[in-house]
Parts: C-alpha cells; sequence; structure tokens
C-alpha cells in the first residue's frame, strides 16, 4: 500500500511513530510522512537544519518531506500556539501538492496538538483518501486539564475543530479504551472507533546487568526510583520531591530523573530547598536506545501524573516502555494506566497527588527481595507481550488499512 502520515513530530524527534512508520516499511509498504522540521524538546532547530533549507528527506527508506513551522521557543503559551498552527498552516500548503500522489490511506498521529488533523481532513477534500486518525491526547480536555487555555470560549472553538477533523475520519484509533466515551461524545460512532494502544520499539527489553556495567557507575547508589520522561506540569514533580523529602530517612533510597522537560529549573530550585540533593539526580535526556540499559539498574520504575479526570483516561506511552522491560513499575495513577498496571502484575499503583501514598509504594517495592521484584518485572514483561508487541499491533493496524481502503486497492489490481 502506498501510505501518508501526518505528524508534526518526527524523527530526529523521539516519538512512537517513528518506530510504527518503520514497521509499515519493514512490511513492504510504500511510507512518505509529511512532518516538521524537528524542535522538540529543545524549542529549537536541531543542528544540521534551516528552514526550507531541507524540505525533502529519506529516513530507513521512509519518505520525509518536511512544512515550515515556528520552533516551539521556550513552551509558553503564545509561542506553542504559533508552533501549532504554523505547522497546520505549512502541511496544509505541502498538503495541496500531495493531493496529486494516488495514497491508498493516510494514518494521522495525534498527540498534542490537534491541528495536525486540518492537512489530512484538507487533503481527503481533495482527494476522497481514507483517514485513520490515532489519538494520544484528548483535546480539548487536555488543554484545560494542564491550564493551558482557561477561557471557555476559546475551549468550545477547539472542541468544534476537534469534531470537524473527527467528522472526516474513516477511522479514530484510540491509545487507552478510556478514550472511547469521550470521543463518542464528540460525534464520532461506537463503529469507528478502534482500540489501538501504544507499542514500544523491539529494544525497549530486558538486558543483562553485564552489557551496561558502565551505567551502574553513573547512578548513585543505593535503592534506585527511576523516573524516565518529560519533567512538565502534567508529571506532578510536586508529588515527587514531597514522597522523597518523606524517606529522607531511608538513606539507602535515592532518585533518579532521566529527561528534561520545562520544569526542570523548578525542579533543580526545589531539590536544593528542600535539601534533597544527592538524593534526587537528574541526569538529563538520553537516547531511547538507551534506556534499557539505564532501566535494568533500576529498582523500580516510576510513573507519575496529576489529579485530573483527563489523566485518569490515559495510559502514559512510558509504561509500555517499562513494562518491555521487566522491572517493577509503580504508578500513581488514576483509572486506565493503573487499571492496566494492576492487570499485568508488574507493579503496584497509588493514588495521585498524595506524597504519603507514593512514599508507602516506594516502601512496598523497598521490601521485597530482589528475586520477588524480578518476578513482579517478568509478569509485567508477559503481559506486554500480550496486549502491546510491536508485531501484535502492526498485523491489527494493516488489517483496518485493507478494511477502510478496498476500493483504491482493487482498482491497482
Amino acid at each position: 500500500m502506498k501510505l501518508l502520515i501526518v505528524t508534526q513530530y518526527f524523527w530526529p524527534e523521539s516519538f512512537r511513530i517513528n518506530d510504527l512508520a518503520s514497521g509499515l516499511r519493514e512490511r513492504g509498504h510504500e511510507v512518505t510522512v509529511l512532518t516538521g522540521y524537528p524542535n522538540y524538546p529543545e524549542g529549537k532547530l536541531y543542528p544540521g537544519y534551516r528552514l526550507f533549507s531541507q524540505p525533502n528527506e529519506q529516513w530507513n527508506g521512509i519518505k520525509i518531506i518536511r512544512a515550515p513551522l515556528v520552533p516551539r521557543g521556550s513552551g509558553g503559551a503564545l509561542r506553542l500556539a504559533a508552533n501549532y498552527l504554523s505547522f497546520a498552516l505549512g502541511a496544509s500548503l505541502c498538503a495541496c501538492t500531495l493531493g496529486r500522489e494516488p495514497f491508498d490511506a493516510l494514518l494521522v498521529f495525534q498527540p498534542s496538538p490537534v491541528t495536525s488533523g486540518i492537512p489530512a481532513r484538507i487533503l481527503k477534500g481533495m482527494t476522497g483518501v481514507p483517514i485513520l486518525f490515532w489519538v494520544q491526547d484528548l483535546w480539548p480536555q487536555s488543554l484545560a486539564a494542564v491550564g493551558a487555555v482557561r477561557s471557555p470560549v476559546l475551549l468550545g472553538l477547539v472542541d468544534r475543530l476537534v469534531r470537524w477533523i473527527y467528522a472526516g475520519c474513516d477511522l479514530v484509533l484510540i491509545q487507552s479504551r478510556a478514550f472511547a466515551e469521550t470521543i463518542h461524545g464528540q460525534g464520532v460512532s461506537k463503529e469507528r472507533i478502534a482500540y489501538f494502544p501504544n507499542s514500544a520499539e523491539a529494544f525497549y527489553c530486558p538486558v543483562d546487568r553485564k552489557q551496561a556495567a558502565e551505567l551502574d557507575r553513573e547512578l548513585p547508589e543505593g535503592f534506585r526510583v527511576m523516573f524516565a520522561g518529560n519533567i512538565g506540569a502534567a508529571q506532578d514533580f510536586e508529588t515527587i520531591l514531597a514522597a522523597a523529602e518523606i524517606l529522607k530517612t531511608h538513606t539507602q533510597i535515592v532518585w533518579v530523573v532521566i529527561g528534561e522537560g520545562r520544569m526542570r529549573p523548578w525542579v533543580e530550585e526545589e531539590v536544593e530547598r528542600r535539601g534533597l540533593s544527592g538524593r534526587v539526580t537528574l541526569l538529563g535526556r538520553k537516547p531511547a536506545e538507551e534506556m534499557p540499559r539505564y532501566f535494568v539498574w533500576a529498582d523500580l520504575l516510576l510513573v507519575t501524573l496529576r489529579r485530573e479526570p483527563i489523566f485518569a483516561l490515559t495510559i502514559p506511552s512510558k509504561m509500555q516502555s517499562y513494562l518491555a522491560c521487566a522491572r517493577p513499575v509503580l504508578a500513581a495513577l488514576d483509572g486506565e494506566g493503573a487499571q492496566v498496571l494492576e492487570e499485568s502484575g508488574g507493579g503496584y499503583s497509588c493514588q495521585p497527588e498524595d506524597p504519603q501514598a507514593l512514599a508507602e509504594g516506594v516502601l512496598r517495592i523497598y521490601s521485597l527481595t530482589e528475586a520477588d521484584r524480578q518476578l513482579m518485572g517478568n509478569r509485567g514483561r508477559n503481559y506486554y507481550l500480550q496486549q502491546f508487541e510491536r508485531e501484535l499491533l502492526l498485523d491489527r493496524l494493516e488489517g483496518w488499512l485493507r478494511e477502510i481502503s478496498p476500493a483504491r486497492l482493487a482498482n491497482k489490481q
């Protein structure tokens, strides 16, 4: 099949759509990606990129078409709005050119922002190409949850945009089962909603500690509670640091944060203010391919989100990465993410925004033997292979692609 993927983020930025696109290419499909110029998460263009200088690239046999955009900068509200809208405009202009190509189907990858659906709708209006829209983040609910938009009028306008985008989609894929009710309420029939969770790249797998011995020396000694990912408002570092304070007297317990984000300066200040220097270590961002080699040295892997109704519906994408690596997981989550972890047997969940509950969860896993922690990690790995394994999900996606574009495929035969 000849497939077009529309996504604001793509290689060399690190997002799950990279692996999905590669998987489709490995299966013999001709894949083109319409994306922006890489600037996430630092907010400035990656080295070697200048706007309009490199509109077309090849990566892993995938053709990449880059639409101009305003880099996200420091991540302020106005700059993010400019970043989102400029990509929607630039990609829509590119879509006018792409309309001459006979694509069999179009897949939209939609974390924030939902505006990546605009060029897809334009292309469908021009060519009739069927759209699969993969929802990672519910809009406008997410905007309200993180306080990015407070105006009811503006939130209402975003909701109308979302409904318009969904109305033009042949199938809306949801990364969490709990998304279904919200999306149905935005005008999508239940027959057009399908559960398609995130997987993890093949390199997320158990690692022999002998193969990562040098990283042990990079990490602080002790019982390591490791958080990997974005350091943002949604991740509720206030609760993490408060739990670390509660456990100060447990001198063997240390906290390791791998990642970057706009809240990092605040976290660094709070670590100093709370007297947690030496107990909380921030290592910065590391290549995704290296993460399993860090995870093998973690005694537990931590995932947190703020207490918001919208976050109770989601499965944080790091959950699949954690489970795939067969290490114990502790999740300060409500709803779907907590349910997945409890189903897996790969760890424990506790209430979000509750430092005491988080501290008790850490102590609960700390009190286990290493053998019991490994058994817990193995259960999580087995669940991952049954529910989230890459090839299993690619099979499912290929089936939907064939279902929504039979007439186009028949005309080619």
